[in-house]
């Protein structure tokens, strides 16, 4: 699978919980739980199910990134871990932080938000990730 999103995880279809037009889909990535709300259609249309493998895709765009171990928010995915970089561009940054034990994920912030931070390698932070910005991809 190629595609441009920066974070694919992959990881082990545990749990799926059906609603009337989308499910919640689970993800053991590295012994983390990963949440995608995706529809019901695409479930069906990738054989989804416990024990399956799978990945979950996340744009840069789609991460946001705050400080302590975990935020009283209603973003399912939290995940803890330390700013490998910062890429600083004219307005935006790309961090990259090393989560789930050991996999990298990007997050593209504003510059501003990076400084407010303080994010710079080495930081402890939390990469922060609604399940509904979370796709589900397969091999």
């Amino acid at each position: 699978m190629r595609l441009s999103a920066r974070n694919q995880l992959p990881g082990i279809v545990t749990k799926i919980t059906e609603g009337a037009v989308n499910g919640i889909v689970t993800l053991d990535v590295n012994g983390t739980p990963v949440t995608a709300t995706i529809s019901l259609a695409a479930i069906r249309e990738l054989g989804l199910e416990p024990g399956k493998k799978a990945y979950a895709v996340i744009k840069a765009t789609e991460v946001m990134v705050g400080l302590g171990e975990h935020l009283t928010l209603s973003a399912r995915n939290q995940f803890p871990g330390k700013v490998m970089s910062v890429e600083r561009g004219a307005v935006n940054s790309i961090v990259r932080m090393s989560v789930l034990n050991g996999l990298t994920v990007s997050a593209t912030i504003s510059n501003n938000a990076v400084d407010e931070l303080g994010l710079e390698s080495g930081k402890e932070a939390l990469a922060v990730i609604k399940a509904t910005s979370v796709m589900i991809g397969i091999d």
